[in-house]
This record gives structure tokens, sequence and C-alpha cells, in this order.
């Protein structure tokens, strides 16, 4: 019988420590890394939900895909997906279940395709705005815009693909999600925010072309889960007023209004930091009783309330 349950979501960055060397290799080391972290939540007595982004994998694979599109057939973007949900799945199944063993523990992980339906109405579709894929000088950004690609600025860190990012709405696979966690298997779910899917005319459901931002959908997961606690990892101890300028000025709480101010007074860069606050907020105003950010090496400590950002009712 689950005990308390944490919903916890890995960045699709953190598990590419270093953009210049995004080699599997590298990218091992560091899911091993946060399994680590994971693995003590585990041992302290909590239950998991796993989710992960995987925006830097995406856009490799998309990339990969039209360069070889003389030679084999293209990659839809929900087949791409779809794939990173089970790669990514695979490697944080492997490394979270070594790093139980280590500690006595005897639990099984295990990933869930999971497909989130989207309104195939939604304006992102007119509107792309979510990054994939890894960063790029203007020039290079330019020069693939030519080719009909749609590019922007990614929050002072350089420029990159963006695609469509509708809002999710249900998660197609949340029943089988909630019995397996009822007895007692860590999931990972909603990789990457969830291949999106919509209904057609005749109800079916099918994929479409966009990408689910990761962290409205374990908001979404967390909240139909009714967790206890939703953790976003992500490359900062703490989040920031202010970010990388003289006066910056870190956080340690928020409750939902002064973050809604927050949100209001521009503070978090739109492809960064905004959606976490968001999800955040969206998580604790719906019910939940704590929402934290913080970055994969603090998550211990930030569970024991030394340091990362909290996000409570008031």
């Amino acid at each position: 019988m689950v005990g308390r349950l944490a919903a916890v979501a890995i960045g699709g960055n953190s598990l590419i420590a270093d953009p210049k060397h995004p080699e599997v290799v590298n990218q091992w080391q560091a899911v091993r890394d946060t399994a680590e972290h994971i693995a003590d939540m585990v041992a302290d007595g909590w239950s998991v939900i796993i989710t992960h982004g995987n925006g830097p994998q995406v856009g490799y694979i998309l990339r990969r895909s039209e360069l070889a599109s003389g030679e084999v057939h293209t990659v839809p973007l929900d087949l791409i997906v779809a794939d990173t949900q089970g790669s990514i799945g695979y490697m944080i199944q492997q490394s979270l279940d070594n790093a139980l063993r280590q500690r006595g523990i005897n639990r099984t992980v295990l990933t869930v395709i999971t497909q989130v339906r989207v309104d195939p109405a939604d304006p992102a579709f007119q509107n792309p705005n979510k990054p994939i894929g890894g960063f790029m000088t203007e020039a290079e950004a330019r020069r693939y815009e030519a080719e009909g690609w749609t590019v922007m600025e990614d929050a002072g860190r350089g420029w990159r693909r963006v695609v469509a990012s509708p809002r999710p709405l249900a998660i197609q696979e949340i029943n089988a999600i909630r019995a397996l966690i009822m007895n007692d298997y860590i999931v990972i779910a909603v990789g990457g925010g969830g291949i999106p899917v919509v209904r057609d005319e005749t109800g079916d459901l099918r994929g479409t072309f966009a990408v689910i931002d990761k962290d409205r959908a374990s908001s979404l997961i967390a909240q139909m889960l009714r967790a206890d606690l939703f953790v976003i990892s992500t490359g900062v101890e703490k989040v920031a007023l202010h970010f990388n300028q003289p006066d910056q000025c870190a956080l340690d709480q928020m409750t939902l209004s002064e973050a809604r101010a927050y949100i209001a007074e521009g503070h978090f860069a739109p492809g960064s930091m905004l959606p976490k606050i968001e999800a955040a907020v969206e998580f604790v105003q719906m019910g939940g009783p704590v929402a934290i950010i913080t970055d994969p090496p603090n998550l211990a400590r930030a569970l024991r309330g030394e340091t990362g950002t909290r996000i409570v009712p008031g």
C-alpha cells in the first residue's frame, strides 16, 4: 500500500549535464547520479512516481532523422517522443534498480509509455514556443529557419528550435499508473510530457506534431494521483529573482499569491523557469500540500527543508 507519494520531475537538460558532451555515455552517468538521489528518497520511506523531460534528446533524434531523409524515412514527432520515453525510461529503470539494490531495497521499477490528450484547437498550434534540441548560435538558427524551422532565443542561453506545446488535458493510462503505484511499483510515466494525442472526428486517438511541457504534464499527474509532494528537479539549487543579475535574490519559499505576483512581474524566463513555477502553482492551487524546485544534488537537503524553493498555499 502506498505511503507518502512524491511526484519527481527530472529535467531533460539535467540528463545532459554538459551540452558540449551529450554522448550517451555521459547521459548514463547523469541518470545514475540522479537515481542515487531518488533512491535516497525511497530509503526514507517515500513512494515515488518519476517523470522526465526529453527536449535535447527529441531535438537530436529529429535532426538525425532529417539528415538521413535521403536514405530512410523520417520519423514523426509523436513517435520520437515515444522513442525517448522508452530509452530514457530504460536508463532510469536500470540506474534506479541498481541504486535501490545497493541500499538493500527490492522494488520493481517500470516505465509506462504514456499518451496525453490535448485539444486540436489549442492556440499553441498557431504559436510554436516550446524549445527542443541543442543550443545554437543565431547564425545557425537563421540557417535552419530558412529550411523551415521555427526558432527562438531561449532565456539568454542560445537559440533553439521550437514546436507547438499544447496544454495537457488528460492522461490516457492514468488508471493503470494508479494501480501500479498502489501495488508498490515505482513508475516512470508521462516522459517528455507524454505522447501528444488528439481525438479525431471519429473519436479515435491520433498522434499530433507537438511536444507537451514536461512540468505541466508532471503537475497534472501529481494532481490526479493526489501526491503529497511535487518535486521539480532542475539546473539550479533555488529559484531566484533577477536571475543572473547583480541583484539576484534566491527564494527559500513562495506562497501562491507571491508566486503569481512574481510571474506577473516577469521574473521568470518563458523557456526556462516560468513553466516550472506555473506547474508548481497549478499543483498547489489544486490542493497539493507543497511543491519544491531544486537541483538533483540537493534533493535530499531540500526534502529536509534545508535548501531548494518551496511553493506553499499561503
